[in-house]
């Protein structure tokens, strides 16, 4: 066995933040001192390993001297104290209007896991896997996100199987706030896969079917949707590419909701933006 030294590329404040969740949720408990294998600086650091570099918690538990067990454990500990700490819809939106944001932008995707093998019926009456996302070509599960105009994500969904489509998630967890976010003056702009979501969700005008050409305003506003719209791709990049554990995800996928939740926050903390 090679022993090596490494250099883990977050913040130590963060590491210091997230280490006082852990603590307050041992003493919530009521967890005697000095009865964990870890203390709550040395979890922080296993579970923004498991996060920032996707490590496998077996090797994490090796590294932190713990059993594979207790890995596991501490690293979903972490997850669920993260998650508590996600904005929900409404605080997302009161905060976007009162900070004077000029719109929002919706968008989804499917984080890939490889854990599950459920059958379900389609709506054309086949049996499919309900974790299989046809749009993806992988197995997943549908989160649906909020941004700023400057990419930023700013709130993120449920899990949603990868089979569910983007505007059937979106009517189930945040289509009702935006239809009143854009009432008191906050659009939102998406892409056409959200096309006929209703007043306020603004999306490109699509091709007619016969094959017309749209006329030049109707071009010209496509183009200006497209060119603001595109910013909100950079909210699942920041998510994706610095949490690399979001890349793949190897736990159950009804623990994706979480995972993305608690990575949303450590996004927030490093760009100043937790509340």
């Amino acid at each position: 066995m090679i022993t090596y030294r490494a250099t883990l590329d977050v913040p130590r404040e963060l590491v210091h933040h997230l280490s006082t969740l852990p603590a307050a949720e041992r003493r919530r408990l009521g967890t005697r001192t000095g009865s964990r294998a870890l203390s709550c600086f040395a979890q922080a650091v296993m579970g923004l390993r498991w996060f920032r570099e996707g490590t496998d918690r077996a090797a994490l538990g090796r590294d932190h001297g713990v059993f594979r067990a207790t890995a596991y454990r501490y690293i979903d500990e972490v997850i669920g104290v993260l998650a508590e700490q996600a904005p929900d819809l409404h605080q997302a939106l009161r905060r976007a209007t009162d900070e004077g944001l000029t719109h929002v932008i919706l968008d989804g995707t499917v984080i890939a896991t490889d854990r599950c093998r459920e059958k379900t019926i389609s709506v054309k009456g086949e049996p499919i896997d309900v974790w299989y996302s046809g749009k993806a070509r992988h197995h997943g599960g549908n989160i649906q996100a909020l941004s700023a105009p400057h990419g930023l994500p700013l709130w993120v969904s449920d899990v949603e199987p990868g089979s569910v489509h983007d505007l059937v998630a979106a009517r189930e967890h945040v289509l009702g706030a935006l239809y009143k976010a854009a009432a008191n003056g906050l659009p939102t702009l998406a892409d056409s896969g959200y096309d006929g979501t209703g007043i306020g969700i603004l999306t490109p005008v699509k091709q007619p079917a016969d094959g017309r050409p749209l006329d030049l305003d109707t071009r010209t506003r496509n183009a200006l949707l497209r060119a603001l719209r595109c910013l909100g791709e950079r909210g699942f990049a920041l998510l994706t590419q610095r949490r690399r554990t979001l890349q793949h995800i190897t736990a159950s996928p009804s623990r994706i909701g979480d995972i993305v939740k608690a990575a949303l926050v450590l996004t927030h903390f490093e760009h100043g933006y937790l509340a």
